[in-house]
């Protein structure tokens, strides 16, 4: 499918506007973490509905995100993003507007079936606007100004909920109301040759079926009282994807792709690691605001050097990696947030933020700036030209499963670390009791997550051979 996009003007706004849609999506799960103590007391949620308002996105991120490409290249990738925009954008009014939790996890869903479609058409959008020769730079820009914007967003939010008073936590979501409207207002009219393609088939049944399967797992995994039926029902549906998947003409998942050793062992790898990385980051807020008497704001110091030291190392190691091998760098990388947790679980008791926790989460920054682009060559390397964007996108959807199920499992494992008494798990307290409780509690999600980074670590021995 041709697209003309022949004036640089016109690319430069395509690129500019897929960074904006883009970077709404990134910074989606580290703003809700840092807002979400604010808005447990103002919705009144349990620690359940807490979980489900950030699994509800990620569910229907990751079950749908494979499908929202293929609808690109069924109806056209800008129509298809500009769609994506408008849902996530009421998914976020929304959220600003809900005044029960129910309401702001249905809310959030919406904005993840927004994400599904708005995010693999950015970078789709950008291949298509620039000529092959001009294509990897238009694409570093927009990494680089993505990897800005996610590390400024946090910064943001937690400005809003320490500043902001009663509707702080409302503003952020409102901010995304002008974004999107904004990167709607520059791609109108400018893909004149995206028409989409009327034979592209959409794996609707597998995408219902890998709904079905995530949810119901999240459901047994997050609710203690869940009937014993539910993991039954999530295997069944599973399995169901799985055979489906092997049969239909045009799968959203081609199980092909995994019989090429390197990238079945990354996306485990990516499976793994993302557990761990999105269970501390997900519960350290959460800790630190409700019991280590931190603001909101403050609280941004522990997912800044992250976002900073991803940004700055992710060239130079993906250079290492072509020269020593993708295996090599994931390995180091895992290995240096497997210390770093290691570090959290020990300080957890002491709730030490400043002094103990940021230094420790600038060092998983600094293993993740080693492991994010050799994992993303790595899972891609053995794909055809033609597969290499279902690669990426497997690869994506896989980080967000395991962030899915990091969510739900620890929080549970959280939970009963923390036991029975009042206040409970991630509600602030200042009891003695509590904040030993909330150590506790912390710690249990820290060195789960230690020992997944390092399975990481040892699985991406596994990969050993340079990505190119």
């Amino acid at each position: 499918m041709p697209v003309s996009f022949c004036a640089d003007t016109d690319r430069r706004i395509i690129l500019w506007a897929a960074i904006l849609a883009s970077s709404m999506g990134f910074i989606d799960s580290s703003v809700t973490s840092i807002a979400l103590p604010a808005m447990r007391a103002a919705l009144g949620a349990s620690l359940p509905q807490a979980q489900w308002i950030n699994t509800a996105y990620l569910l229907a991120v990751s079950s749908l995100v494979l499908v929202g490409g293929a609808m690109g290249d069924r109806f056209g990738i800008a129509r298809i993003f500009s769609l994506g925009i408008l849902v996530f954008v009421a998914g976020s009014v929304a959220c600003a507007f809900a005044i029960a939790p129910e309401q702001m996890i249905a809310a959030r869903a919406v904005k993840g079936i927004g994400a599904a479609m708005m995010v693999p058409g950015s970078m789709a959008m950008i291949s298509r606007a620039y000529p092959r020769a001009e294509r990897g730079r238009a694409l570093g820009v927009w990494a680089g100004a993505s990897t800005l914007t996610t590390a400024m967003g946090p910064v943001i939010g937690g400005m809003f909920v320490t500043w902001g008073g009663e509707i702080g936590w409302r503003l952020v979501f409102a901010l995304n109301l002008p974004l999107g409207l904004i990167a709607l207002w520059l791609v109108r009219g400018r893909t004149p040759g995206d028409t989409g393609k009327p034979g592209v088939r959409v794996d609707v049944v597998g995408a219902a079926l890998a709904t079905a399967a995530l949810g119901l797992m999240a459901w047994a995994l997050t609710e203690a009282a869940a009937p014993g039926w539910i993991p039954l029902a999530a295997l069944a549906c599973l399995a169901g994807f799985l055979a489906w998947e092997a049969v239909t003409p045009a799968p959203m998942l081609r199980l092909g792709l995994f019989r090429n050793r390197t990238m079945a062992v990354t996306n485990v790898v990516t499976f793994v690691l993302y557990f761990a990385l999105n269970g501390v980051m997900f519960y350290l807020p959460m800790t630190a605001i409700s019991a280590w008497n931190v603001t909101a704001l403050e609280v941004t110091a522990a997912f800044l050097p992250i976002s900073l030291l991803i940004g700055v190392l992710s060239a130079p190691a993906g250079r290492m990696a072509d020269r020593w091998g993708a295996g090599v760098l994931m390995a180091a990388g895992s290995a240096l947030v497997a210390l770093a947790y290691a570090g959290l679980w020990l300080a957890a008791p002491h709730g030490q933020f400043w002094t103990n926790v940021v230094p420790l989460t600038a060092l998983a920054g600094l293993g993740l700036g080693l492991v994010v682009a050799p994992l993303t060559a790595a899972a891609m390397q053995g794909a055809e030209d033609a597969e290499q964007g279902a690669a990426s996108g497997i690869n994506n959807a896989v980080a967000r499963v395991a962030g899915l199920v990091a969510v739900a499992l620890l929080g549970r494992m959280a939970a009963e670390a923390y036991g029975p008494g009042a206040p409970g798990f991630g509600v602030t307290g200042s009891s003695a009791a509590h904040l030993a409780a909330t150590g506790a509690a912390f710690g249990t999600v820290a060195l789960t997550s230690s020992v997944m980074a390092a399975v990481a670590a040892a699985l991406a021995l596994l990969v050993a051979r340079p990505v190119r």
